[in-house]
């Protein structure tokens, strides 16, 4: 599969990072509301939540959070073993890297631009002097809008859908790893790993190089 450019795009909370974005932020309020927006996390990731109204829910806790809260919960997400290795690997080859998350841009932009990778997508909050709303801005990024967002990316750089390769770990993520030209499922919830082509249960994310048959760099 790799022997033509592939666009291989990365779901972000436990996938390209260790963590759940929103459940570090959660912590900035209080550990009664970062129990409940992690259990809603959870039920969302498996697939029992309808993920968009998970994350409203989720997003009207975090009310009063300020932006330089957010930047210091952005400081301590961790990236998954392994993940700098495929971004490099995979650049090396000629490949596009890009991440498609359900959480924000606010948390994703200055991951993205120190991993390297050539094309990301997030939710944003909407702020009112430096302070968190409680609301979304926009449509939300959910599992639909993954799926379309790899098709949207694919066509601008002229890339097959057959091409595509989507990673993620939960139940937004299986719309995208269905249309990619194959799906991988890296650390998944049951129904994520049900819609994979392939599954990675070991943490190490750089194993989906092996996948994809490419030689490491």
């Amino acid at each position: 599969m790799s022997s033509t450019q592939l666009l291989v795009v990365l779901d972000v909370d436990s996938t390209l990072t260790q963590d759940e974005g929103i459940d570090l932020l959660a912590r900035r309020v209080s550990p009664e509301v970062a129990d409940r927006v992690a259990g809603i996390t959870t039920r969302a990731m498996n697939g029992e939540l309808d993920f968009a109204q998970s994350l409203i829910e989720r997003v009207e806790t975090l009310q009063g959070v300020t932006l330089e809260q957010v930047a210091h919960a952005t400081s301590q997400v961790r990236l998954s073993v392994g993940a700098q290795l495929l971004i490099d690997t995979l650049h090396a080859h000629g490949h596009l890297v890009a991440a498609v998350s359900g959480g924000f841009h606010e948390m994703l932009d200055p991951l993205a631009a120190s991993v390297g990778l050539d094309m990301h997508h997030a939710n944003r909050f909407v702020t009112k002097n430096g302070v968190l709303t409680g609301k979304v801005a926009g449509p939300i990024v959910d599992a639909s809008s993954k799926a379309a967002t790899l098709r949207r990316w694919a066509d601008e750089h002229g890339i097959a859908e057959h091409n595509t390769v989507a990673v993620g770990d939960g139940g937004n993520d299986v719309e995208m790893m269905v249309a990619a030209g194959m799906g991988i499922s890296y650390m998944g919830k049951p129904v994520t790993k049900k819609a994979a082509d392939r599954c990675i249960d070991v943490p190490d994310l750089s194993l989906v190089l092996q996948e994809l048959g490419i030689s490491r760099a």
